[in-house]
């Protein structure tokens, strides 16, 4: 076959109002139907399987997941500053259909958001109660640079490969938007047959569970406020409502299309960020922000390498049950993001993709954790406040931000802010998801009938309630770690074949 006349959805099926890859669409439905069947009946078993699971691939595979963010940072550091970073998507006269700040909204929302409030508190007071690097006595700062390590370029530099492989053969090369077509270097035209399959089937696997996983994650949180807010139990029923309730909403979304839907809510979501970090900023010590930015961004220069595990490291705790957790659950999301930002980001080049990708999120992840995590430590060493950090020696996370809300003024208003933008973002999440899911299952093609996404967003919905039942947030990562690893080896691969095949296009470009 001639793998340039391998257009999106050669193949498929096109049977009662559906357009789908028959082998991937039916294996992943099923297995992911079993999953969480077999998960509801056994909810006990289930849950020790969870935490079992996520001990063990941290602990065995701590080695591969550092060493291919780390492959991944370098991949993407020698594309900026190479001859190859003048190579457009697209084509030498593709020109962006997204202004950036809308292409960066889009790209941002989808990609961390629910994270950064769930996390955005809790890290920094965990890490300055207990430091990584056996670092004494502890420090504010190296709290901050911790977190924004396991948030900042490492993370995005397996999205930047992903993305940018995908963006390219499917613009570049007219291939599939799907991440068997960035195999093709290593495969051939094999890839469009089983092998394809295969890889496709484990990336719909990876991109449910690792979206399943945030969506968990912003149940908690949204479970957390109305608790802090209403009195509302914070119990498995409240948590399956919220997960239910935001998946309809999703469906809205998802019906609206990509810039009814996702771009409208990913520039409300940037705002309304924005607003909520000045808001704390204003009443809050601003002073003490200020510093932690700027310490934070020193201890972060001064402390990467060792974070990285580039010389060996003592702590391994630190290391496998966060920074190896972290590192899995970027790469279990790299096929949802890879996908989402390969679709929007046609006539962007090379170096300005890569370029954005590694710098603008990590210095607005570094911003974002030195107001909320740096107001929360200032609370602790100087104010001897300890709400946010009994949330955390409450293992509560999900409590810390709205316990540290409590000692500023407007405290209500604020985590009423924080619920909302919480569940925006969690809507964007489901509804990209549904999105790239969707592109998978047929084949690669951008307009499959719309019952598919609708299909694909329950899922998830579905999912999400599964892992919560499941073990709470023990189930959640055990997804996110497994789900990850296969991911993983794949940056690694795709990574080394899209240097060659940029190779190639250089030398064809003018």
């Amino acid at each position: 076959m001639n793998p340039s006349r391998h257009t999106p959805g050669r193949g498929n099926i096109r049977r009662f109002g559906l357009d789908i890859n028959g082998p991937v669409f039916l294996s992943s439905a099923a297995v992911i139907v079993l999953f969480v069947a077999g998960a509801l009946v056994f909810r006990e078993q289930a849950g020790a399987a969870f935490g079992d699971l996520h001990a063990y691939v941290t602990a065995s595979f701590d080695w591969l997941f550092f060493g291919s963010a780390n492959f991944a940072l370098l991949i993407c550091l020698f594309l900026i500053v190479s001859p190859l970073g003048r190579v457009r998507i697209g084509g030498p006269d593709a020109r962006p259909s997204y202004s950036r700040l809308t292409w960066g909204a889009m790209l941002f929302s989808a990609g961390i958001g629910i994270g950064l409030l769930f996390f955005g508190v809790a890290e920094p007071v965990q890490h300055f109660l207990h430091p990584p690097l056996g670092i004494e006595p502890p420090s504010a700062a190296v709290a901050i640079a911790a977190t924004t390590f396991h948030w900042g370029i490492h993370g995005w530099a397996s999205y930047g490969i992903a993305a940018l492989a995908l963006a390219f053969f499917t613009y570049n090369r007219g291939f599939p938007l799907a991440l068997r077509s960035a195999f093709h270097p290593l495969l051939g035209d094999r890839v469009w047959g089983f092998p394809g399959h295969l890889i496709d089937f484990l990336t719909v696997f990876a991109t449910i569970f690792g979206l399943a996983t945030s969506l968990g994650l912003g149940a908690r949180q949204i479970s957390g406020g109305l608790e802090y807010l209403f009195g509302i139990p914070a119990t498995d029923l409240t948590g399956t409502l919220i997960v239910s309730v935001i998946t309809l909403i999703a469906l809205a979304s998802v019906v609206s299309g990509l810039d009814l839907g996702v771009r409208r809510l990913s520039e409300l979501n940037i705002l309304l960020a924005v607003a909520l970090m000045l808001a704390v900023v204003i009443v809050g010590p601003a002073g003490a922000v200020a510093g932690a930015f700027l310490r934070g961004l020193g201890a972060y220069a001064v402390h990467i390498a060792p974070l990285s595990n580039w010389v060996g490291r003592s702590d391994t705790a630190f290391l496998q049950d966060w920074s190896a957790f972290y590192f899995a659950w970027w790469f279990a999301w790299t096929p949802v993001i890879g996908i989402f930002i390969a679709r929007i980001s046609r006539g962007r080049t090379v170096r300005e993709m890569l370029s954005f990708l590694l710098v603008v999120p990590t210095l607005f992840t570094l911003v974002w954790m030195s107001v909320f995590g740096g107001v929360a430590l200032h609370q602790l060493a100087v104010d001897g406040y300890t709400g946010a950090a009994d949330a955390v020696r409450a293992l509560q996370p999900e409590l810390a931000l709205f316990r540290m809300f409590e000692a500023l003024p407007f405290a209500v208003p604020l985590a009423s802010v924080a619920i909302v933008l919480t569940v925006i973002f969690f809507v964007t999440s489901s509804d990209s998801g549904s999105l790239v899911v969707d592109s998978i299952t047929a084949g690669g093609k951008l307009d499959a009938p719309l019952v598919q996404r609708v299909f694909w967003c329950l899922v998830e919905g579905l999912v999400a309630v599964v892992l919560l039942l499941g073990g709470s947030l023990e189930s959640l990562q055990a997804a996110a770690v497994t789900t990850g690893l296969p991911m993983a080896v794949a940056v690694v691969v795709i990574g080394i074949g899209l240097c060659f095949e940029l190779r190639r296009e250089s030398r064809r470009s003018p």
